[in-house]
């Protein structure tokens, strides 16, 4: 039996690995990646590397055995997610895997907006399977916003659409490190579960604004804007219209207070209070 994570050189993969080898042993942790030559860093750690690629089903027939607890980390293609995770479940399934935890989104089959129809269609396909499963529905990454961080302070804004909405982040490593804590606890606490992950606070985007410019020192107001304007922003910065509205989309979906849900589930699976967003940003202006 093994852990094996999927996706596993992604951003959140990684950290996923990083937050198991804290307390399992690398040889217990298996990774389904594409490329050998991507996770060799992950093989020399001694994870066992099991090559396939959610685009072929076909090579999947071997990711799994019977016994293994698996963690599905989401495709990032958006709109050929579906096929991909069915994908992944029909082995995980032909296989006889003792858990399948799947990386959703936050609301569940509550969630009302375009981002989140995949992973509500994927959370029906894991139930109609009969797999023994675990929902992580991630809230938002602080990652999302600090990662704009040049561009804000470029301009001395930040720009959105979502009003007053407010918006529960955490790091990705806090969410990797829930999904170790499911992956390696005693499965018979997780299985048909669904958490609900989010930060411990939700802060608007005046909020996270004046937080920027407190701890870069630089000017920097929050401009809200209307949908229509902002979808043009972002295209003229260079966003595929596609994406751009799916964007435009999400910021609709925070002022209706859809990622504010805070249930605490995630500070009690990590064990800690979860990463404020004051500490992202003062760590992504650090590092950048």
């Amino acid at each position: 039996m093994s852990i094996v994570v999927t996706g596993a050189t992604g951003q959140l993969g990684r950290l996923v690995i990083d937050a198991l080898l804290a307390t399992v042993p690398a040889a217990s942790v298996a990774a389904v990646v594409r490329s050998k030559e991507k996770a060799a860093d992950l093989a020399e750690r001694g994870i066992e590397l099991r090559i396939a690629d959610y685009d072929r089903p076909e090579s999947l027939a071997g990711a799994f055995a019977a016994g293994d607890r698996i963690l599905l980390i989401s495709g990032s293609e958006v709109g050929r997610r579906v096929p991909q995770h069915r994908a992944v479940i029909d082995a995980a399934e032909a296989a006889g895997v003792a858990q399948l935890a799947y990386t959703g989104i936050l609301g569940g089959d509550g969630a009302d907006f375009v981002l989140a129809a995949e992973h509500k269609e994927t959370e029906r396909l894991i139930l109609a399977s009969g797999l023994p499963h675990t929902f992580l529905r991630n809230g938002w990454y602080s990652e999302n916003y600090t990662a704009q961080l040049a561009a804000v302070l470029a301009h001395g804004a930040v720009v959105a659409s979502a009003g007053e909405g407010r918006v529960a982040s955490a790091p990705r490593a806090d969410y990797a490190a829930a999904a170790a804590a499911v992956l390696t606890g005693p499965i018979e606490e997780h299985l048909s579960t669904a958490y609900e992950l989010s930060g411990d606070d939700a802060w608007s985007f005046a909020e996270y604004a004046a937080e920027v410019a407190a701890r870069s020192g630089r000017e920097v107001t929050h401009r809200n804007v209307p949908a229509a304007t902002h979808l043009e922003i972002l295209i003229g910065a260079g966003v595929p219209q596609g994406f751009a509205e799916i964007l435009v989309d999400v910021d609709r979906a925070v002022e209706q207070g859809a990622l504010a849900l805070r249930t605490g589930d995630l500070a009690r699976l990590i064990g800690r209070p979860t990463t404020p967003i004051a500490a992202s940003i003062e760590e992504a202006l650090t590092t950048s």
